[in-house]
Order: C-alpha cells, then sequence, then structure tokens
C-alpha cells in the first residue's frame, strides 16, 4: 500500500533524496550562492503541510495496474475523476471554460503538452517546418523546447512582433507572460495562415487578476503554478476541435504511453479539496484556509516587500501593474506575478551578472529575447531564500564597485 500526501515530509528541516536518505535543507548565508533563476515554486509549502491528512491518498497494492483509464475518453488515459476536478476548479475560479463541449488532455506538465499541441497543430504535408513565434520578452524555454528533437514538423521563429513571412505559423500567446507578468494577445500580423497556443500556466488569482473566462482553442495549464505541486508533474489542455485532441493523445501516447495515475488521483484529490473549502464559505472558515485567499496574500506580501527594498534603490527597477478588477475575489487588485523583471541601471549593461556578483542566480533577458539590461528573478522560493535576497539587494548602492567578471 502506498500513501501519497499533499504536504512536504514530516521533519520540516529536512528534505528526502532519491536513494531514500535523509538530506538537511541549507538555509542560505551571506557567502552562499541563492538560485532565483528557476521557477521551483516551493513559496506554497506551509499551507500544504497544514493540509497534509486533508489532502492525503492511500493507494493500494492492486490499483492503477492498467494503461486504461476511460476508453470512451478521446483522452484514454486520464482518470474520469481528474476530468471533474478540472472542470470543477475551473467553475469556481472562472478562468476558463472547460464545459462537456471541450475536449480535456493531460500530460506530463504544461511542457509534454506544448510538445503536444506543435505536433498537433502542425501541417504533415507541409514540405518546410511551420514557424513557432512568440512576442518577446517571450518564456525562455519555448525556443529550446521547439528546436530540441530537431522535428521536421516546426522550426523556430523568432519573435512574433517581427514575424512577417508569408507562411503558417504557430503563436505562443502566455497570460500573464513569463517573465515580465503581463496580459497578452496575439500580436502577429502576416499573411500566413496562424494558428494560436495559449499558454495560462499563470492565469490564477494569487499571480493575477481573473478579468474573463477565457474560450480559446487550445489553452495549456500546469498544476505545478496552481498549486505548487510541481513534482507531481502534472498539466492539462483545454482543447475545442476534437482531432486536435487525438493528435495531442496520440503524441502523449508515443511519448510516454500516457500519465502517471498515482500523480493524477493525488491532483484531483487536492483540487477537490480546494473546491470543497470555497463551498464552505461564510461559514466560520478561516480565510488563510482557503488556498487562493492564502497564497494572494503570501505573493502581495512578497511584492511590497520587494518593491520597499527596489524603491529605495537607484541602480534597480521592477515593472508596474494597473490594478483590474476581478471576478473571483469581487476586488480591485494588481497582478503579483511569480516572477519580478527587473531591469538594472546606472550604466549596468548586464543584469544577470550584476546578480550573480551578489551571489544570487537569475535569468538574463538574452534568454528571453531582450536586452541583457533585464533580467527575471523567481519570487517562488523558499522564505529565508527570498529574504535572503532582499537583504543584498538592500545593501546595493551607486558608489560600490561591482567586478563583473
Amino acid at each position: 500500500m502506498v500513501v501519497l500526501k499533499a504536504a512536504s515530509p514530516p521533519v520540516p528541516s529536512v528534505n528526502k533524496i532519491n536513494n531514500g536518505t535523509i538530506k538537511p535543507l541549507i538555509t542560505p548565508s551571506p557567502s552562499s550562492f541563492i538560485n532565483l533563476d528557476q521557477g521551483d515554486p516551493e513559496v506554497f509549502r506551509s499551507y500544504w503541510r497544514k493540509k497534509s491528512e486533508e489532502c492525503t491518498v492511500v493507494i493500494n497494492g492492486g490499483d492503477l495496474m492498467s494503461y486504461l483509464s476511460d476508453t470512451s475518453n478521446v483522452c484514454w488515459f486520464m482518470l474520469p475523476e481528474l476530468r471533474e476536478a478540472i472542470q470543477r476548479l475551473h467553475r469556481v475560479v472562472g478562468n476558463a471554460s472547460a464545459g462537456m463541449d471541450k475536449h480535456i488532455v493531460v500530460g506530463t506538465g504544461s511542457t509534454q503538452l506544448f510538445q503536444a499541441a506543435l505536433f498537433a497543430l502542425s501541417p504533415s504535408n507541409s514540405p518546410i517546418p511551420i514557424n513557432v513565434v512568440a512576442a518577446s520578452p517571450y518564456y525562455s524555454e519555448y525556443k529550446d523546447e521547439v528546436e530540441i528533437l530537431r522535428s521536421g514538423l516546426y522550426r523556430w521563429g523568432g519573435d512574433a512582433r517581427e514575424y512577417d513571412k508569408n507562411e503558417a505559423y504557430i503563436e505562443v500567446v502566455t497570460a500573464p507572460n513569463n517573465p515580465c507578468g503581463s496580459m497578452r494577445r496575439g500580436v502577429a500580423n502576416c499573411e500566413g495562415e496562424g494558428k494560436v497556443i495559449h499558454d495560462l500556466a499563470y492565469y490564477w488569482p494569487q499571480y493575477t487578476p481573473i478579468t474573463q473566462q477565457y474560450d480559446h482553442d487550445l489553452m495549456l495549464f500546469t498544476f505545478s503554478k496552481c498549486t505548487g505541486h510541481a513534482g507531481s508533474r502534472i498539466g492539462w489542455a483545454i482543447v475545442k476541435d476534437i482531432e486536435v485532441a487525438r493528435k495531442m493523445t496520440r503524441f502523449i501516447q508515443m511519448s510516454s504511453i500516457g500519465v502517471s495515475k498515482e500523480s493524477q488521483t493525488r491532483v484531483a484529490k487536492i483540487i477537490g479539496m480546494i473546491c470543497d473549502s470555497y463551498e464552505k464559505i461564510g461559514s466560520s472558515l478561516d480565510s488563510d484556509e482557503l488556498f487562493f485567499e492564502y497564497s494572494k496574500r503570501k505573493m502581495r506580501e512578497r511584492w511590497e516587500k520587494l518593491r520597499a527594498v527596489v524603491d529605495k534603490s537607484n541602480l534597480l527597477s521592477l515593472a508596474k501593474y494597473p490594478k483590474t478588477y476581478c471576478t473571483f475575489t469581487n476586488h480591485t487588485s494588481e497582478s503579483y506575478p511569480a516572477f519580478a523583471w527587473m531591469k538594472c541601471k546606472g550604466g549596468i549593461e548586464d543584469c544577470e551578472s550584476f546578480m550573480r556578483n551578489l551571489k544570487v542566480f537569475v535569468r538574463g533577458g538574452k534568454r528571453f529575447g531582450v536586452d541583457q539590461k533585464y533580467a527575471r528573478v523567481s519570487l517562488l522560493s523558499r522564505d529565508d531564500m527570498f529574504n535572503e535576497f532582499l537583504t543584498r539587494i538592500s545593501n546595493i548602492t551607486s558608489d560600490r564597485k561591482y567586478n563583473l567578471n
């Protein structure tokens, strides 16, 4: 029998590694490096630690053994309870239309689904690969994910704003955008026939106001950014066209013969817990018991602390976001993105190198198709790492000499 829990290991100061031994979590010191390059979502860990028992899943040895889940569904390896949980979650949040007229395809994270979408949208009889474009600053991994297979079906076409070929294309629209946090629409303006993938990984209330229920042809979501459970490796696509859904399912079948049912079961359980809590609104339930209220407060607090430090600096600046009415919270607020899109000033030409001099790893603007004066800083790290980062940038002064080599 296997017992899966939503929480981290029961001892807060340790972290399990693959061989079953215990490795202590290292608290950052002033002399250690801090990795804020990756978006590993540990910021919500304390919430899920409190919800350990509510999200426990028991799997017996004879359970979930078949490849098959629901042969009546296009995505035959998706558990019916996961499909129902996903539909319920989108109804509660109101961020996307996922009714019975849509096809849901589950994948091993949205990375696999992105590849499946490219495969499904690429013409199979074209003499040349279709171009894949995205408006800069675009997600840094899109280019590598397009190029890694050296596919004859598709190829990287660069910045969507500059795309002027009279050829078919696939545009990736990320909303909110990773890295800059702004809401995006398609911008490619050319004579070629275009198809669009809407990557909505961060369109959740803790990161941005929910302004409308999207109903695009192909929308990608990932559980890692919704709740922070990156290790479960579950994503889903909401697709209108059944043939596109079939091709995406075929790609996943050929690359991994489906998706882990253990992960699907865990995700369905956690989503159910979230939705159940919102049905209890009006009772004595504390607002911190509601996941999106807790997570939004957490992100807001981090942004307020970061802005307070950056506002005192003459070498750094941050993107700003307008206040917008959120249909989920019924309040007006600004966005609190998962990443800070930071710009270095005062003659600093390479923000990534400047931050590395402070022993902070970030992701430089070149990876996102823009100037190296910009860098993406993850705000999803553990509290101790985030606080140490604030301490380091609060000590930045314009009269201090920095070795950027």
